[in-house]
C-alpha cells in the first residue's frame, strides 16, 4: 500500500491551486470603504441640492427677497461668529466632499479595471441602466458646470451683470442668454441621471435594499430625481421666457 508524504501532498495541492486572494490594502483600500464614501458624499450633496433648490426658488418672490436671502446666507452665525464664517465652513465640507467622492469613484474604477483587465466578449449591458453607464461622464460634466456655476453667478466673473452686481442681477443676465439656459439645462439633466443612480446605490451601500424593496426604491429615486432637476430648470426656463425679469 503506498504512502503518501506530507511533500507529495503539498506538491500535489500546489499543482492546482485554488483562487488567488487579493493582497490586503487596508480598511482605507477596501471596495466596502470606498463604496461607503461615495454614499455619504452623496447624502452631503443630496441634503445641499434641496436646500440649494429651496433658496433659488425664492426668485418667483422678487429681487428684494432674492437678494436679502442672498444676504442671509452671508450673515448667517452672527454675531456668534464672524460674518461669512457658516458659508465658508458649508463650502469647505462640500469641497472636501467632492474630492472625497471623485477619489473614491476614480479608485473603485480602478480596481474593478484591475480585476478585469480584459474585457468581456459580450458586454452585459441587461442589468445595467443608461445611468450607472453614464455616471463617469455625467460626473465630468457636473465638474467644468460647478466650475462654471461659480464664476458666473457666486462670483460673476464670467456673468454679464459683472462682480459688482447683485445676485438676482446675475441671475437674470445669465439666463437671458439662451445658450447659458440650454447648457445649464444640459448639465441639470446630467445631475438627474446622477443622482436617480447614486440614491439607488446608496441605499445598497448602506444595507437599506432588499429585492423586496428595489422596485419601490427605484421608483423613489426616479421620482426624487425628476423632481430636485424640474425645481431647478424652472428657474432659468422662467428668466428665458420673461417669467422672472
Amino acid at each position: 500500500m503506498a504512502t503518501v508524504t506530507t511533500q507529495q501532498a503539498g506538491q500535489s495541492a500546489g499543482a492546482n491551486p485554488g483562487p488567488k486572494r487579493d493582497p490586503k490594502t487596508g480598511r482605507f483600500g477596501s471596495s466596502v470603504f470606498k463604496k461607503a464614501v461615495m454614499a455619504v458624499t452623496g447624502i452631503i450633496f443630496v441634503l445641499y441640492l434641496i436646500a440649494h433648490m429651496v433658496g433659488n426658488l425664492k426668485a418667483f418672490a422678487g429681487a428684494e427677497t432674492f437678494n436679502a436671502y442672498s444676504e442671509f446666507l452671508r450673515d448667517l452665525g452672527e454675531p456668534i461668529v464672524p460674518r461669512l464664517t457658516v458659508l465658508t465652513i458649508i463650502r469647505v465640507v462640500l469641497l472636501v466632499a467632492v474630492a472625497a467622492h471623485i477619489w473614491a469613484a476614480f479608485s473603485l474604477w480602478k480596481q474593478a479595471k484591475r480585476a478585469r483587465p480584459v474585457a468581456y466578449v459580450t458586454k452585459k449591458r441587461v442589468q445595467q441602466s443608461y445611468a450607472s453607464r453614464t455616471m463617469r461622464w455625467g460626473g465630468v460634466i457636473l465638474i467644468l458646470f460647478i466650475i462654471w456655476h461659480i464664476l458666473d453667478l457666486t462670483l460673476g466673473a464670467v456673468n454679464p451683470a459683472g462682480r459688482d452686481s447683485l445676485p438676482y442681477g446675475r441671475l437674470v443676465e445669465g439666463f437671458q442668454n439662451p445658450v447659458v439656459t440650454i447648457w445649464y439645462a444640459i448639465a441639470l439633466i446630467a445631475l438627474g441621471f446622477h443622482i436617480r443612480h447614486g440614491v439607488w446605490s446608496a441605499t445598497q451601500t448602506l444595507g437599506h435594499s432588499n429585492k423586496r424593496r428595489e422596485r419601490a426604491l427605484n421608483l423613489f429615486a426616479t421620482v426624487f430625481a425628476v423632481v430636485l432637476v424640474g425645481g431647478y430648470l424652472l428657474i432659468p426656463f422662467s428668466v428665458l421666457f420673461g417669467i422672472i425679469d
